[in-house]
């Protein structure tokens, strides 16, 4: 539990996600890095390292709730997260520029997401995810992931993502998955001590969201599940924004979506399967409607690209609109 007044607790809501933003860019850079020199395509290296880094925070937050008995946070962050990140970073990136799609993640990955979260809904009709449950979630992520990472190593084609087509030639040659952030600083053992000190600061940064985010719901008087799909939910998923608009500016638009769908798996697989190992998942009814919408949202944003291979400037708007609606929605019972 997080002492102080409301203001404190914002501030320190504020700073956990600052935090988590950092050390999740810290793990990404170090992590590609690593990935690169065992010839990971880089569609697959958005698809599970960059997705893996980038969730490090929803898994650190979840795991986090779990131990501590807030079963509706952990559920409610994984859930909301996933929302947030193929509603609205989708909806935002699709508006900012249309985004084309590489075939193979359409028909493969796509179908991925849309099976993990009809397994995930699965899992939750109950109001419960036992730790049978998540060893099976888990198993069946690690068998999706090396399926990738099988198909990947060593494979000399699919080593750049799609580009929009306008993107210049010297945006070309950079690297589709962005490490820029900590490029610039080089020393022996760099990746190894931004790998370490980048899990440090989101394992500290998580645990105060956690306790924040449990304090600010228990004195508004609403559901942790409110909290948790809402503002911990879009907290979490600030890396995923972050390195999808970083995408956008190098021309690497099929990065944001490979970077949505990975961590969208990751989450719902992986995150949910890790939290309810750590601790039996309970929660309130409240929170199948949002799962509810997540399989509505999944399906959709799926199909709007398995028909034109693209998202749209006007389904993104359409997509982004929604996310805002569920966060007024979100707020307004928050508030009140």
């Amino acid at each position: 539990m997080v002492s102080g007044g409301t203001a404190v607790q914002v501030g320190l809501l504020v700073a956990s996600v600052a935090g988590l933003w950092l050390g999740a860019r810290f793990l990404v850079d170090s992590v590609v890095r690593l990935a690169r020199r065992f010839g990971l395509s880089e569609l697959v290296i958005g698809l599970t390292v960059v997705a893996a880094g980038t969730s490090t925070p929803e898994l650190v937050v979840s795991a986090d709730a779990a131990l501590k008995g807030l079963g509706a946070i952990a559920v409610g962050n994984v859930v909301g997260s996933n929302i947030y990140n193929l509603a609205f970073i989708l909806g935002v990136v699709s508006l900012l520029r249309v985004v084309p799609i590489e075939r193979s993640l359409v028909h493969r990955d796509g179908l991925v997401l849309v099976a993990s979260t009809f397994v995930g809904a699965g899992v939750l009709f109950d109001l419960t995810s036992s730790r049978v449950e998540g060893g099976v979630l888990l198993v069946l992520f690690v068998v999706y992931t090396a399926y990738l990472l099988r198909t990947s190593v060593g494979d000399g084609t699919g080593t750049a993502t799609p580009s929009s087509g306008t993107a210049s030639d010297a945006s070309e040659a950079e690297p589709a998955v962005p490490t820029g952030l900590t490029e610039r600083v080089s020393f022996q053992g760099r990746d190894a001590l931004l790998l370490l000190v980048g899990l440090a600061v989101v394992l500290v940064s998580g645990d105060l969201m956690v306790s924040t985010a449990s304090t600010l719901a228990r004195g508004a008087g609403v559901s942790e599940s409110v909290v948790g799909g809402t503002i911990v939910a879009a907290g979490t998923s600030t890396p995923e924004f972050a390195v999808s608009l970083v995408a956008i500016r190098r021309g690497r638009l099929g990065v944001s979506v490979g970077n949505v769908v990975g961590s969208n798996v990751f989450n719902m697989l992986g995150i949910l399967g890790v939290a309810s190992l750590v601790r039996p998942l309970t929660f309130e009814a409240v929170l199948l409607e949002s799962v509810a919408w997540l399989l509505v949202v999944a399906v959709l944003v799926v199909g709007a690209l398995w028909t034109g291979r693209q998202l749209s400037r006007p389904e993104g708007g359409l997509f982004a609109a929604s996310e805002v609606g569920r966060w007024v929605l979100g707020l307004v019972g928050l508030v009140g």
